[in-house]
């Protein structure tokens, strides 16, 4: 078994894919109002929001426990609309002793695909691929899209 991986998850939007970049690059401590239901805050620790190098702490609901992340803006890449997150602290790191998030959006017309990829390495074999934590992005992403698609009346 090896301690390393790959994990990568893509949905369809509806919503704007512009949009959807930007919050993650530019305004991720709005996300708590989009979903609430997983995200409770997110806070600039060290820099600015939307400048690589910058830390930022995510306090969510994953799996049913109140966890925090700790994460550094690794990559920015406005062209390919990508955002590389590294996780430097928190509960994730309890059972990874590596892992990068990114999440890159291809928009193309009113369908927009949006990437979610995790590459971690294990702290030991018997931890389980983040399955369950990509499943978490793959929730807010909708929860994203759903707050921004008109209101039916």
């Amino acid at each position: 078994m090896t301690l390393s991986g790959t994990l990568v998850n893509q949905v369809t939007i509806k919503s704007d894919g512009d949009v959807f970049h930007e919050i993650f690059r530019q305004r991720p401590h709005h996300i708590s109002e989009m979903s609430p239901g997983c995200i409770k805050n997110v806070d600039l620790h060290e820099g600015e929001w939307g400048v690589v190098g910058s830390v930022i702490v995510w306090d969510f609901i994953h799996d049913g426990k109140a966890k925090v992340a700790k994460e550094v803006i690794e990559a920015i890449d406005e062209e390919k609309k990508s955002v590389c997150f590294k996780v430097i602290g928190g509960d994730i790191l309890e059972a990874y002793k590596t892992f990068l998030i990114t999440v890159h959006v291809d928009t193309n017309g009113e369908e927009n695909i949006v990437t979610w990829t995790f590459h971690y390495e294990k702290v030991n074999e018997n931890i389980d691929d983040p399955h369950t934590l990509m499943d978490f992005c793959l929730t807010v992403t909708k929860d994203i899209e759903n707050h921004h698609l008109p209101k039916a009346n």
